[in-house]
């Protein structure tokens, strides 16, 4: 499905990615201008991009050849490089290439075979890929002098790193394994509060009656149920996930499942981790892209969805979806904590696309979550 057909902006938005003095609109990036970028010489990689690498609004990010086990999660801060903190923090190399373990509770950084020189108006945010926050593998994009991780400023040239810390299974990982995908943003895009109620207006973004806009749109838990579970709770102590061995596991060597009880809550075990699902089914306009932000923790002592990156088209009806559920990756922190059914977890803010995708979510985009409820990451097989 060509989403742009017809519009008049897709080439241009092309061009801008490719000369920044070409464009001064504000936008996310579509799948078109970035291939753009990448071709003009702003994304750098020794190796062809796989052919579904390049997201609607997106693009997935393949670790190299190796990695490091450090002593500890760091920022370079300004004036340093993160080769240099891993030159000191490093307890060993990590061959990659022929395919490596990474162990629960310890923290790795990968070199990423992608590495960046950004215009000046342009810059990126990166996010765990949705399968990688269902298996509770922790994420991070690192750039040298880099004072916030997953931020890369405008213009930014050199290198982009992975931390990675499995928390729940151990993972096999092998270079080109995509764990990661980064998002480029000119200018300001995200809507106002008015700005969505405007959107919601053209095309409902939730389905609920009187939807919440402040700070963006309001995402509850829904603890009813799907066909008799409210989630899954991750099991301790088990095999390895292979990361690119789609539906090779089985979910009941990994996943305890969560009877609905009739109770409409649920007490989060400290240090567990949780597969639920929002109680909004949940779209995103072609012309937009949308995250999932975190959550105030002032509201409860728990973290929510690692990974936050929604497409133009998610739950889209015309691009298969009809609205569909956000999967909530939930964890608690240090004390038992209770959610209700209805209860607020998070936000989803919205941003204007630069242009729309040539293919949206769902649409020819080997998308694996779309019209999806209730769903384990794609790794495993019911």
């Amino acid at each position: 499905m060509n989403a742009g057909a017809g519009q008049g902006g897709t080439q241009e938005g092309a061009e801008g990615a490719a000369n920044p003095g070409a464009d001064s609109r504000s936008g996310i990036l579509p799948a078109q201008a970035i291939a753009a970028l990448a071709k003009a010489g702003g994304i750098r990689t020794g190796t062809p991009f796989a052919p579904d690498q390049i997201q609607p609004a997106s693009l997935d990010l393949r670790l190299g050849a190796t990695a490091y086990r450090v002593r500890t999660s760091f920022l370079p801060g300004s004036g340093r490089t993160v080769q240099s903190c891993v030159d000191r923090l490093s307890l060993h190399a990590v061959d990659l290439r022929p395919g490596a373990v990474l162990e629960t509770g310890c923290v790795y950084i990968a070199e990423l075979q992608e590495s960046l020189a950004l215009p000046g108006n342009l810059a990126a945010a990166a996010n765990p890929k949705s399968s990688t926050g269902r298996i509770d593998v922790f994420t991070r994009v690192i750039t040298d002098r880099g004072e916030a991780f997953d931020q890369v400023e405008p213009g930014y040239d050199g290198p982009l790193y992975a931390e990675i810390s499995p928390r729940t299974f151990p993972v096999l990982v092998r270079s080109g394994s995509r764990l990661s995908q980064i998002r480029f943003r000119r200018g300001t895009p995200r809507l106002t509060e008015s700005e969505l109620g405007l959107l919601h207006a053209r095309s409902a973004l939730v389905d609920a009656g009187s939807p919440s806009f402040q700070g963006g749109v309001a995402v509850s838990v829904d603890l009813a149920g799907f066909d008799g579970l409210v989630g899954y709770r991750a099991k301790r102590h088990t095999g390895l996930v292979d990361v690119d061995a789609p539906g090779r596991h089985r979910a009941a060597d990994f996943w305890e499942p969560l009877a609905a009880d009739g109770s409409g809550s649920l007490i989060l075990d400290p240090g567990q981790f949780y597969i639920l699902a929002s109680k909004e089914a949940v779209q995103v306009p072609p012309d937009h892209a949308a995250e999932m932000v975190p959550f105030d923790p002032l509201v409860g002592e728990f973290r929510v969805h690692y990974a936050g990156f929604f497409d133009p088209g998610f739950g889209y009806a015309g691009a298969g979806g009809a609205g569909a559920r956000a999967v909530l990756e939930v964890r608690s922190r240090d004390v038992p904590f209770l959610l209700e059914d209805g209860q607020i977890v998070g936000r989803l803010v919205y941003e204007r696309m630069l242009d729309l995708p040539e293919t949206l979510y769902g649409a020819g985009a080997g998308s694996n979550y779309q019209a999806q409820g209730l769903k384990l990451s794609k790794h495993f097989a019911l």
